[in-house]
Order: C-alpha cells, then structure tokens, then sequence
C-alpha cells in the first residue's frame, strides 16, 4: 500500500491533462464574454439601422405625397 501512495504522488501524468483542461475552460469562458458582448454591440447596429430606415421611409412618403 505504502508503494502504491509513493507512486500516486510521484505520477504526473494526469497533471497535463488537468493543466489543459483548465485552458480550455478559460478560453470558452473568455469566448462567452466576447460573443455576449458582440451580440449587445449588434443588436445596437439593428436598431440604429432601423430607425435610419424608418426615417428614410418617412422622408420619402413626405416628398412623394
């Protein structure tokens, strides 16, 4: 028993795989935060671009009646 707990702690093995998992969670969390930010970002451009349109449509209806 007493080799089998030397050699567990002496392993290192599963230390890369811990090690790149913790990198991968780290870029999907930084991924997350950045499309969460792109999608605030785009929905502001819909909706500026909606009102530049609906104004446009008014101006037009204004000039043709």
């Amino acid at each position: 028993m007493k080799q089998f707990i030397l050699r567990f702690v002496r392993e290192e093995e599963g230390q890369d795989l811990v090690e790149y998992t913790l990198l991968l969670a780290f870029v999907c969390l930084a991924s997350a935060a950045l499309f969460i930010g792109a999608g605030k970002s785009m929905a502001n451009i819909w909706v500026d671009t909606n009102l530049v349109l609906s104004n446009a449509g008014l101006v037009a209806n204004a000039v043709t009646s």
